[in-house]
């Protein structure tokens, strides 16, 4: 911990190894030509694109240069020149589909290219081409300056398959929305809708199916061509067909370019290097595979040469040497002639539009995130009227006189309560705000809009909020606690209130954009509430704070509030009445007793400290929301000595020796091993057979705003199936198909809606219960604690979720097996990490994943996505798991959205669901898809599948809607006339009764271990989680440490001042 805050401080830096993410690249990018960007992970592809678009951060060291038209970033705007797709999808979770699209083509604004539509109408004419019709409508709304976004927004939606979700929110973690996919299509439709005639777009595919995928590529294949723009587009595990879309391919492995030039001769290269792509293997796939140590020598085909591996340097050094890399090397030679620069090509200005029109875009933005959050301000209204009417019971009227100094002691405490409540009340602004940051960071690095055009009409919308709710308390509390009835010194209080209020707004999200951390901000925001009010001059009066600390004093705003409210009570005609045998009256006395200033003129003073502070604040919210950027940076957990071969690899070392041992590490990782090893725990098989599971949901309001009758949707329609033991089961449809909706119904994890139908597990009626205990869920999203180690996080689950008869040993070495089995013996003791900031990558959070199931020893496992986000050759890795998984004669069904054909036909069967939650076919795939391919060729009208081709992709084709309106049938109706079908229902019949020898499942208790056992168990967990989070753990200590020595050194001697009443009240 210590450390961790020594690095924090910058004190300490540490032995640290020196990575090279990219090394001495070189290349050209050309316009009106799509090139796609391929690597294995941890190549540096995300890297690359961050620096092409000039926007690496300032924590690595950077050589090197790069241009646009041999213009340096220096010379132009890059955020607005070009648009970098990140993989994380930040958004708005209360906007909709379509306001959050038209939004953001309002701040990018659609740009001016009247001149140059008008060319391409020429070149069009010249060329005899008739432009698609769609396309032109899209092209000329595009580039006419003035025209609303409108239509390039519904343009856009359609090609991105987002109409049909155009109205539905976005959603988060707590708010229900769209899903994955469309979230991911969403990041990538908001530069979409802006002019940037750049684009790198980072693995916009994760969680699309292969036919959307398709349309999006072909989309960005016309508007590039017909737009002379330039794209870079980096895929995981693209489908043949989207690969042939692509003109230019570079292959990245290890931070050095392997290849670089035209897609059709990428195949060339490597087979003069003695490489050759089988002729049913996908070339991308083949292309991330061929420069991996473990997968490299099934590709090798030169049969007078022995195998040897060649490592990334060498294929580098290679391609230098051939003649695509010559020609390249001769044409960087010459720099970029700059008389050939089209003026607009790059762009000078920093924003889309208008400052005008921005902050016109702005206000009406917050406006409509202010009504969707209107719960919020109700339930801090809320909040108030009960705290308001509680403070008018305590000091009533009745009670609080105008007769002594001791009298005025309670309205001094009114006064001072309530300016406490109503700065409180501003606290909400801090975690808000940093809710917000990641979406205003985005915002702000694409320069949509500059920082002033948030918070000026953030500040102008906080206006109302402050004058209803001081207002209220003024008006509930003023008359019934008895302050001087005068409707001047009554509007005097609510103009100060108000202030204060403002001032307490713009104080709580100065320390939210500062913080920019949950935890660090609501530290300081706490902080910053215990300093104003022990040095207001309320709780210790002016005279009595200690001389090192008066200077917190005066820079208090509780000071000023509370000197103004006093001085506004108790100079009015309710205490104008002599104190004693003074010359003062009662409530000057009053005010010199408690050190407070006695001046009329100090409300106006009060009042413009709180106008000044809210200046003030409002200035420092702008200043750090312009440039702070979010705390933490990304980092990789790479092991040392998997650094130091992969350092030698970069400089093409002999690594011959580390590969046999690679291979001999990895030799046991196959399917009979995990039988015979993994069988040390024993499982019953089971089998689960369905019939006739229909799923409905209330009508969501914005539908029935358009038009929908019905008062409930059905997402699932009679769905029948079985999954057996040892069989593996693909569940396969187009997003929105229903797929992970009837896993989760048949998992027993849909809480909301109408569930129909029966479910057996091996011939007995399902009981959650029961049925929680023998099963296993591997969610989309990989949710682990970031502060556990691999082994950790596996041992915990292991000791929470198998029976407690098994001793620990059994335990530990049941988990070593699964790790071997998953690949993640090398990061047992890696911490987990948080998302994209730091820790495992995400294909090895996906293994993660799978392994925290499997050490809970299931009987049935499902697993939502298992392969997305990962490239071809982790999917493969995490395929051949699931394999391993079957093998051991579990029941394994996975959803899937783009499948290769190697993965796709290491399934055993398909359920394969068509938009709508209908099956379409529910069957053997059988050798090579033959099966599948032979169901669906029977239906007249189909076309037949290509040789080579992508089953998975082939199926989806040829049974979109478009399809079954040009053949004019119903593939679901067809399925449920099949013969096929009926062997199905017969199967289920089947087994949906028990055998004879069979027992019923029952389990004593509904967890496998005693309650002192999950407490210890948790209470280790939180325990380690605590201990390796520095900085929560820091700042905790710096909050309580700071504050203790701070009020200590405040109340300096005051024990023995115990008699002097001036100190405390």
């Amino acid at each position: 911990m210590t450390e961790a805050l020594l690095r924090q401080l910058r004190i300490y830096r540490g032995n640290r190894s020196k990575l090279t993410i990219l090394d001495d690249l070189s290349g050209i990018i050309r316009p009106s030509r799509l090139t796609l960007l391929l690597g294995p992970p941890s190549s540096g592809k995300t890297t690359l694109l961050l620096a092409l678009a000039g926007r690496l951060g300032h924590h690595l060291q950077v050589s090197g240069k790069i241009t646009y038209n041999g213009h340096g970033f220096k010379e132009f705007v890059p955020p607005r020149t070009s648009a970098y797709v990140s993989q994380q999808d930040w958004q708005v979770a209360e906007m909709t589909v379509r306001e959050t699209l038209d939004f953001a083509g309002q701040c990018q604004g659609v740009g001016s290219k009247y001149d140059m539509i008008t060319e391409l109408a020429r070149r069009e004419k010249i060329a005899g081409i008739k432009p698609d019709e769609d396309l032109d409508i899209f092209m000329k709304s595009f580039a006419l300056g003035g025209q609303k976004t409108s239509l390039v927004v519904e343009y856009i939606m359609k090609i991105l398959g987002l109409d049909t979700c155009a109205d539905t929110l976005v959603g988060d973690e707590m708010l229900k929305g769209i899903s994955g996919g469309q979230k991911k299509r969403l990041t990538t439709g908001e530069l979409l809708v802006g002019p940037a005639r750049v684009l790198f777009m980072d693995e916009i595919s994760n969680g699309l199916d292969s036919s959307t995928t398709y349309q999006i590529i072909k989309y960005l294949k016309h508007s590039t061509r017909a737009l002379d723009g330039t794209t870079v587009i980096s895929l995981l595990q693209p489908a043949p067909e989207a690969y042939e879309l692509f003109d230019d391919v570079i292959l990245l492995s290890e931070g050095q370019i392997v290849y670089q030039g035209p897609r059709v001769s990428v195949l060339d290269f490597f087979a003069s290097m003695g490489f050759s792509c089988p002729k049913r293997k996908n070339v991308a796939d083949f292309l991330q595979e061929v420069t991996s140590k473990k997968d490299q020598e099934q590709y090798w085909s030169n049969p007078y040469l022995p195998y040897r591996y060649i490592s990334p340097g060498k294929f580098a050094e290679a391609f230098h040497s051939y003649h695509t890399g010559k020609n390249l090397s001769e044409e960087l030679a010459v720099p970029f002639d700059r008389r050939f620069n089209h003026p607009a090509a790059l762009s000078t200005s920093k924003y889309g539009e208008k400052r005008s029109e921005l902050l016109k875009t702005s206000f009406n933005w917050q406006l409509l995130l202010m009504k969707r959050n209107s719960f919020i301000y109700v339930f801090k209204f809320i909040q108030l009227l009960i705290v308001a009417l509680i403070t008018m019971t305590v000091f009533f009227r009745t009670t609080m006189h105008h007769k002594t100094i001791d009298d005025g002691g309670l309205y001094l405490g009114a006064l001072y309560f309530s300016m406490v409540i109503i700065l409180f009340n501003g606290f909400t602004e801090v975690s808000m705000l940093v809710a917000k940051l990641p979406v205003l960071y985005k915002h702000r690095d694409l320069h949509f809009y500059p920082s002033w055009v948030y918070t000026i009409p953030s500040w102008a919308l906080s206006i109302p909020t402050s004058l209803i709710e001081s207002g209220f308390w003024v008006a509930v509390t003023y008359y019934v606690i008895g302050y001087d009835p005068n409707v001047v010194r009554f509007s005097r209080q609510l103009l100060l209130y108000f202030f204060l209020h403002q001032m307490s707004i713009g104080l709580f999200r100065v320390i939210g954009s500062l913080g920019r951390n949950m935890i660090v901000a609501n530290t300081f925001g706490s902080f910053a509430m215990l300093v104003v009010m022990a040095l207001g001059g309320f709780i210790i009066s002016r005279d009595s704070i200690p001389k090192w600390w008066i200077w917190g004093f005066w820079v208090s705003p509780l000071m000023y509030a509370q000197n103004a409210a006093s001085v506004n009570e108790f100079l009015g005609h309710s205490w104008d009445k002599k104190a004693g045998n003074s010359n003062f009256s009662l409530g000057e006395a009053i005010l010199r007793q408690r050190s407070l200033f006695p001046e009329s003129y100090w409300y106006w003073i009060g009042v413009g400290a709180m106008l000044g502070y809210t200046l003030l604040f409002n200035a420092l919210f702008t200043f750090f929301l312009s440039y702070l950027n979010p705390l933490g940076k990304q980092q990789a957990v790479v092991s040392k000595k998997e650094l130091q071969e992969r350092d030698r690899r970069r400089k093409g070392e002999n690594v011959v020796i580390e590969l046999r041992e690679y291979l001999q590490r990895s030799s046991s990782l196959n399917g009979k091993y995990f039988k015979q090893k993994g069988m040390v725990l024993p499982f019953q098989p089971l089998s689960m057979a369905f019939g006739n599971i229909n799923y409905f949901v209330d009508v969501p309001v914005e539908l029935k705003q358009e038009g929908v009758l019905e008062d409930r949707l059905q997402l699932l329609v009679n769905v029948t199936g079985a999954f057996r033991p040892g069989v593996l089961t693909a569940l396969v449809g187009v997003s929105g198909a229903g797929k992970t909706t009837l896993m989760d119904v048949l998992a027993g994890r849909k809480t909301g809606g109408i569930i129909e139908g029966d479910i057996y597990i091996s011939g007995y009626p399902k009981r959650q219960e029961t049925f929680a205990r023998i099963s296993g869920y591997c969610e989309q999203n990989d949710i682990h604690s970031p502060g556990l180690t691999v082994l950790e996080s596996l041992l915990f689950s292991a000791w929470l979720r198998l029976p407690s008869e098994i001793e620990l040993e059994t335990q530990r070495a049941f988990v070593e097996e699964v790790m071997e089995l998953v690949e993640l013996t090398s990061l047992s003791g890696a911490l987990i990490g948080l998302p994209g900031i730091n820790g495992l990558s995400t294909e090895q959070r996906k293994r993660l994943t799978i392994a925290v199931e499997l050490v809970a020893n299931p009987s049935i496992v499902f697993m939502d996505e298992p392969t997305s986000g990962l490239d071809a050759r982790a999917a493969a890795i995490v395929m051949r798991t699931v394999r391993n998984i079957v093998n051991t004669g579990r029941t394994i069904v996975c959803t899937i959205h783009q499948p290769s054909i190697d993965i796709f036909e290491s399934f055993d069967e398909l359920l394969f669901m068509k938009r709508g939650g209908e099956l379409i076919y529910a069957g053997p795939l059988g050798s090579k898809s033959c099966e599948l391919i032979k169901y669906f060729e029977a239906v007249e009208g189909v076309p037949k599948i290509r040789p080579g081709y992508n089953p998975a992709a082939w199926m989806l084709e040829v049974t979109s809607p478009v399809e079954e309106s040009r053949l004019g049938v119903d593939f679901a109706e067809i399925y449920r006339r099949s013969n096929l079908f009926q062997r199905n229902r017969e199967l289920v019949e089947s087994l949906s009764k028990p055998s004879p020898s069979s027992k019923k499942l029952n389990f004593s208790t509904k967890y496998s271990q005693s309650f002192a056992n999950q407490f210890l168990a948790c209470l280790r967990k939180q325990n380690l989680s605590y201990w390796r989070n520095p900085q929560y753990t820091a700042v905790r200590f710096f909050y309580t440490v700071v504050i203790s020595l701070m009020l200590g050194s405040i109340c300096w001697k005051f024990g023995a001042k115990r008699f002097a009443i001036k100190v405390f009240l």
